[in-house]
């Protein structure tokens, strides 16, 4: 945001060598670094009347004369100061410091005093108020300490111990203020500025280190979360430009396959899968690869839009894969696929790491000869030596579990490939915006019809044995059921009920009379496989598992799905675990065992209640997004995520909206940003995950 302010911190006043080291150690390293070091919260130190008339216990203002000061001597020595105007006096009391008071201050200076004041007896006082000297007083000649309102900036130890305290950063943004601000360049020029109601970059700066009321704050800020937003928006906007001059492979999109998967469907495509096949189709039939994501609620029929596409590519000759981020999810696709394409007289091949070694061998020759057409896999699939005839198009389940680096490594072993993401996570619009902004996006909004909403209600721990009643009498009606736990072996830093543990208990207990399963991620391949395919044919009536089942697990006849822990889960986790039921003909239930109530924390409260509420991904999604933030969406904290120092993108949703509205009219005018240099240079300076603007070439 300030490249242009990238020179040492040592040539500014205050600043010499050791300072600037541990500035640097607090990743404070140019210039424009210390200017853009926010305070972490601000205190309001404006109230300034006289003594006697200045309210108790809140922030405020003293102004008067030194009339004494004196050391009291004791177990804790202590500097006692005494301040008076024409209304009152007030103590004032420092531990410690001594000397710097007795040398820095002398009776008769008139000093402003900022903090808050009590009342001890009769006397008023203020307890390590900060203090400066005026020359008089109606002098508010460069007052950083008091009669304002006042920023905080966080410290580390090692600051601390240089006195580099929040009171000398306030000097040095105060002495770097004065000497470079005029060095400030605005990138933005003011037609956008006016367009989007921001301040100059200037103003931003200096309000939000010296403001004058609280809303200087506010519209600091929001110039600040602009600028952060709206980087990111041009790189997208940007990347995306270019992606469209990247060349793909025409394929067809209504092919013999395509039609015959179509017509054997025991059920009717929904208007949203059909909108979903048709913008992709047209997408696979232009000549530019396809960067397309494709968003959709738990059970909104992802899978059958994917392989429809996947069937373009073989029906034109050439071959799809479907890359997953788990064996469990990798082998349930398989498994639905492999059903689907049958009466196509198509097989599909399973690519994990734990092939044997005859069949590695034949799925690789397969694969390099071309008769193979479609293949799913985990990131096996990234291995060397798996290689394809001609891979038109790559499909990538629960893309946020895989980094770019994979995504594009696959693209690699193709020729000019399309790419088609997906994701069950609902992701609301103002994220959506930030993630993928670069991407066409295609949203299924309607589950197939028939589906029952699933019955949703959370319980306390201490009713969770009417809860195993009620899921005892759902097994007893020949349906089955899950149990999720969010452990696999007991901690000792948790309390929590792990699973291995529970499905002992449960076995020897309340579900004694069902056969159960167990399910994690440390069980070997072939037993997961076992077990899964036990459930899947109905011998187990219960299956006690981990999260490895949250996503692609599709078993019509469980209608409950019980989470122990809820309150430890994030809201689209429990989500996703909730669509794991009511895929069947049957009425399905989610119930939700917690912490007693008062033992939940309020963000615990409200992720319970929202999901009890409402069965709508979309709205789930907006919900977690307010109550933990956007790094959490995907139910752990995304690596690679933007991490923005001023946006919100909860607050600050209609600041994306503009940003992205202007990023695309400046790109449309000025793809390259030839005529913006101050704003190309400051893109091409800013990390966003390693993002760099590339001239088209």
């Amino acid at each position: 945001m300030l490249s242009n302010l990238n020179q040492p911190l040592r040539t500014l006043p205050g600043i010499g060598l050791k300072r600037e080291k541990v500035l640097e150690n607090a990743s404070i390293a140019t210039v424009g670094d210390l200017l853009l070091y926010v305070p972490y919260r601000y205190i309001d130190r404006s109230t300034e009347v006289g003594i006697a008339h200045l309210p108790l216990d809140g922030e405020v203002t003293a102004v008067g004369e030194i009339v004494s000061m004196q050391t009291i001597p004791g177990k804790r020595r202590r500097f006692v100061m005494t301040v008076e105007d024409q209304t009152g006096s007030v103590a004032c009391t420092w531990f410690g410091g001594i000397q710097y008071f007795k040398n820095s201050y002398r009776a008769g200076d008139i000093v402003a005093l900022g903090g808050k004041l009590t009342r001890f007896g009769r006397t008023l006082q203020m307890v390590h108020p900060e203090i400066e000297v005026l020359a008089n007083e109606d002098d508010d000649n460069q007052r950083l300490h008091t009669g304002r309102i006042i920023p905080l900036y966080s410290t580390t130890s090692k600051m601390k111990a240089d006195r580099l305290t929040a009171r000398a950063l306030r000097r040095l943004l105060f002495a770097a203020l004065q000497a470079i601000g005029d060095q400030i360049e605005d990138p933005l020029n003011e037609n956008i500025r006016k367009r989007c109601g921001i301040m100059p970059l200037r103003d931003a700066i200096e309000k939000i280190h010296f403001p004058d009321t609280t809303t200087d704050i506010d519209t600091a800020r929001q110039r600040l979360s602009f600028d952060e937003i709206f980087y990111i928006q041009l790189y997208l906007g940007h990347a995306k430009k270019l992606r469209q001059r990247t060349p793909g492979r025409v394929l067809t999109s209504s092919g013999p396959l395509t039609r015959q998967l179509v017509a054997n469907l025991p059920f009717k495509l929904t208007q949203a899968q059909t909108h979903a096949i048709t913008e992709i189709g047209h997408d696979l039939q232009r000549p530019v690869a396809m960067h397309r994501l494709l968003q959709g609620d738990v059970g909104s029929g992802k899978t059958l839009v994917a392989l429809h596409a996947m069937l373009c590519a073989a029906d034109s000759g050439a071959q799809a894969a479907l890359m997953a981020p788990t064996e469990i999810l990798a082998e349930q696709h398989a498994h639905t696929i492999r059903e689907l394409v049958a009466p196509l007289g198509l097989d599909i091949a399973l690519v994990t790491g734990r092939m044997r070694k005859a069949q590695r061998a034949k799925i690789l020759d397969g694969l390099g000869s071309g008769k193979i057409k479609l293949t799913v896999g985990t990131h096996a699939l990234l291995q060397n030596d798996i290689a394809f005839a001609d891979l038109a198009l790559i499909v990538v389940d629960e893309q946020h579990r895989f980094g770019v680096v994979q995504r594009a490594l696959l693209r690699e072993k193709g020729n000019a490939t399309h790419l088609l993401v997906m994701t069950a996570t609902p992701i609301p619009r103002s994220l959506s915006l930030t993630l993928y902004g670069d991407l066409d996006v295609t949203i299924i909004d309607a589950l197939p019809p028939g589906r029952i909403p699933v019955r949703t209600g959370w319980r306390p721990a201490q009713d969770r044995d009417r809860a195993l009643q009620f899921l005892r009498s759902e097994l007893q009606q020949k349906r089955q059921a899950y149990i999720v736990y969010p452990l696999v072996s007991e901690s000792e830093k948790s309390d929590l009920q792990a699973a291995t543990a529970a499905f002992e208990d449960l076995q020897k207990g309340a579900l004694s009379n069902f056969q159960l399963g167990l399910l994690h991620g440390r069980l070997k391949r072939d037993e997961k496989e076992t077990t899964m395919s036990a459930f899947r044919r109905g011998d187990l009536d219960a299956l006690v598992t981990t999260t490895v089942i949250e996503v692609g697990v599709d078993i019509p006849n469980a209608t409950v799905m019980m989470v122990e822990h809820a309150e430890r889960f994030g809201l689209s986790q429990l989500h996703q675990l909730r669509g794991r039921v009511g895929r069947g003909q049957h009425q399905s239930y989610c119930i939700l065992i917690a912490d007693p109530q008062d033992a939940l924390s309020d963000d615990a409260h409200e992720r319970l209640d929202a999901m009890a509420r409402t069965t709508d991904g979309f709205e789930i999604s907006e919900a977690d997004l307010c109550i933990r933030g956007p790094g959490h969406i995907f139910g752990t904290q995304q690596a690679g995520f933007p991490k923005f120092h001023f946006a919100d993108l909860v607050r600050d949703s209609a600041l994306i909206t503009a940003a992205r509205r202007e990023a695309e009219t400046l790109l449309s005018r000025d793809p390259n940003l030839t005529v913006h240099t101050v704003l190309r240079r400051e893109l091409d300076a800013t990390a966003l995950h390693d993002m760099q603007i590339v001239e088209a070439g």
